[in-house]
């Protein structure tokens, strides 16, 4: 089992600066973990500052050496050749693997902020991956439907193939991934007897497309010295309903108690989780990051 970060890039702050340097600093302690992947995510017209995925992205690998690297895209808020103008460079920036992670995004408001239809956002997701994958290896692409393109080409071209790992939650989408993705990343707030039924899905979908299996989890975790702290620290946030998600899909507890929860992962197939931390205070989140040394060594 790899275990890799997906850095929280809503920072609630006063201090645009301060907001950018956590985000860097928890690069920098994910590399000093050990940890194998790094990620950042995809949200617009927020509220909130939300430290957008290309830029922060190409700074925090300063911090974080060879690993696997790459961002989120919610695939129909993006142009498509813009977006593998952006993905190729970063490719190119960083001397690792670069992986594209990609889902159809949600939220009405989102979308008319970013000029893009909801109504045919899997339509849009199935069209613009198809422009990405022809763009990276050196076509030139035309396309009226849902985008106005003619005659475009990039340049530079991902040093090597960009892997796409395709977020997905409902059926058709968990399909969806089957057949065009490298690998499926599940929904981070599916109990283990949810993904049993997500995964049976995945399963049946890879067999009948002639696909292999690949599985991807994001999880929220906290760990601490010992379970008890760990539950106490972060009793706020599950009292709050932290991110609608069910408090058994977190990992929170002792490094021990962390990696059990992780190995129950693999055992149902899953060969990366990527944690997320739930909670805001800088220090905390360091401290969490850092004691993944220790899950590492446990398992």
């Amino acid at each position: 089992m790899r275990i890799g970060i997906s850095i929280a890039t809503l920072q609630l702050t006063h201090d645009m600066r301060e907001g950018a340097r956590n985000v860097v600093e928890r690069a920098a302690a994910a590399s000093s973990a050990g940890l194998d992947s790094l990620f950042v995510g995809d949200q617009h017209a927020t509220q909130a500052p939300y430290y957008q995925n290309v830029p922060i992205l190409a700074r925090a690998l300063a911090e974080w050496g060879s690993g696997d690297a790459g961002t989120l895209h919610l695939l129909p808020l993006w142009n498509p050749v813009l977006l593998a103008e952006q993905t190729a460079t970063l490719a190119s920036i960083h001397s690792g693997r670069f992986i594209l992670q990609c889902g159809i995004g949600g939220g009405e408001a989102q979308f008319k902020a970013m000029g893009a239809d909801i109504r045919f956002r899997p339509s849009m997701f199935e069209t613009s991956l198809a422009i990405l994958r022809a763009l990276w290896a050196g076509e030139t692409v035309d396309e009226d439907r849902f985008y106005s393109i003619q005659g475009a080409s990039i340049s530079p071209h991902p040093p090597e193939p960009i892997d796409v790992w395709i977020g997905a939650s409902a059926p058709a989408a968990i399909e969806r991934a089957a057949r065009l993705g490298d690998a499926w990343l599940a929904d981070p707030g599916s109990t283990i007897d949810r993904l049993k039924g997500q995964i049976a899905v995945y399963r049946e979908a890879c067999a009948n497309e002639g696909r292999p299996e690949r599985m991807a989890l994001r999880r929220d975790v906290f760990v601490g010295e010992s379970d008890a702290s760990a539950r106490e620290a972060m009793s706020r946030y599950i009292e709050r309903g932290y991110r609608g998600i069910d408090p058994d899909a977190l990992l929170i507890g002792s490094p021990g108690r962390v990696a059990e929860r992780i190995h129950e992962l693999a055992e149902l197939g899953f060969t990366e989780v990527l944690i997320r931390n739930i909670t805001r205070d800088q220090r905390q989140a360091l401290e969490c990051i850092e004691r993944f040394a220790a899950v590492k060594e446990a398992m």
